[in-house]
């Protein structure tokens, strides 16, 4: 059996007994030519001299997985193959890998990649916008308390920021209260109306980083967005580290990306493991009984894989069909189990006490 190896120097077809090299492509002694040839490898593409070298045998092995189009993958020592047996220098390998390093920096960045960062900033958004706006209702909230009453979040902000004290706003809102709340010099009431300004901005921030989300996510990942909306499929993506990656993950692992602490807490402790992380935001899920969530979890699961593999790959649009087979699990699994299973009673009989018995 031959196999399969490609070297930054070369492209080998060895015979795996005997170690001896059957055929060989060499790289061009161009450092840039090299870069660009090892860029291709890197990106997961298979270059025309690995392909003309396995056409050479019918049947090969292949040293890496990304050649797994070519022959079955295996793990071989080519240790052996030394570049400058082949007229290949020190010299010639560092302008190479230079010029490697050139060009994949300067590639453009996925958009799964942007994707990535910008759930991260959401986050980081509404982290900071809740703070502050915990801030904002304890500061103010010592001149008009009743106002956390009536107005919620940004309502909360705007109102504040807009009009100021509490008379205006009791004006403003039509109420017929007398506030039990101190009352606010103007230098404390202008920065209490600063803060609630600055609310408002992060709420304006927030909603348009959300529909730069959607507007990525429906771009990158079509199908995933018709199975499930595109902020929870932004989320997967970024809880799996890229597009890419979360296509490569058994449907098992989507089904709890974002549990991991759960997870780790049942490994720790024994506790219940989740049922399922971040997915549970789908309607499908959370609205569902209790002892139905887990299956119809594993069920999207598997629909949402299917669906990030085509995206991954840039297949045809069949988020519809998936969408349709899943609701038709859905039906099937509130169909098959409309009531709650009944609790198992423990098969271990309770221990006795020890104590005197009678003697017989």
């Amino acid at each position: 059996m031959a196999v399969l190896v490609t070297k930054w120097f070369g492209i080998f077809l060895i015979d795996e007994k005997t170690g001896k090299i059957i055929e060989k492509r060499l790289m061009p002694k161009d450092p840039n030519l090299i870069a660009e040839r090892l860029a291709l490898v890197q990106r997961g593409s298979i270059l025309e001299e690995e392909k003309e070298l396995a056409g050479k045998l019918p049947k090969i092995s292949v040293s890496n997985t990304r050649q797994s189009g070519l022959g079955r993958p295996m793990f071989y020592d080519s240790s052996f193959l030394d570049p400058k047996s082949f007229g290949f220098t020190e010299e010639i390998m560092h302008s190479a890998m230079l010029g490697l390093g050139k060009l994949r920096t300067s590639e453009p960045v996925p958009k799964d990649r942007n994707l990535v960062h910008a759930i991260r900033g959401l986050d980081d958004l509404i982290e900071s916008t809740n703070l502050l706006n915990e801030r904002l209702h304890e500061w103010y909230g010592m001149h008009f308390p009743e106002l956390a009453d009536v107005a919620k979040d940004e309502r909360y902000a705007a109102l504040i920021s807009e009009l100021g004290d509490r008379d205006s706003i009791i004006k403003e809102l039509g109420l017929d209260i007398s506030s039990i709340g101190s009352d606010f010099a103007d230098r404390d009431l202008k920065e209490t109306m600063d803060l609630a300004e600055t609310v408002i901005r992060l709420y304006e921030e927030k909603e348009r980083m959300e529909q730069y989300i959607t507007e990525i996510a429906t771009g990158a990942a079509p199908n995933m967005c018709a199975i499930i909306d595109a902020p929870l499929s932004a989320r997967l993506i970024s809880l799996a580290g890229g597009l890419d990656r979360l296509s490569t993950l058994p449907s098992s692992t989507v089904q709890l990306l974002g549990a991991e602490k759960a997870m780790f807490r049942h490994l720790r402790s024994g506790k219940r493991p989740p049922k399922h992380g971040v997915i549970y935001q789908h309607p499908d899920i959370h609205r569902s009984p209790y002892w139905q969530r887990g299956k119809i979890a594993r069920a999207l699961a598997g629909k949402v894989l299917i669906a990030a593999k085509i995206d991954a790959n840039r297949g045809e649009f069949i988020g519809d069909k998936l969408k349709e087979e899943f609701a038709a699990r859905v039906k099937d699994i509130q169909e098959r189990y409309p009531e709650a299973p009944k609790k198992q009673q423990s098969q271990n009989r309770p221990n006795k006490k020890r104590g005197n018995r009678p003697r017989r």
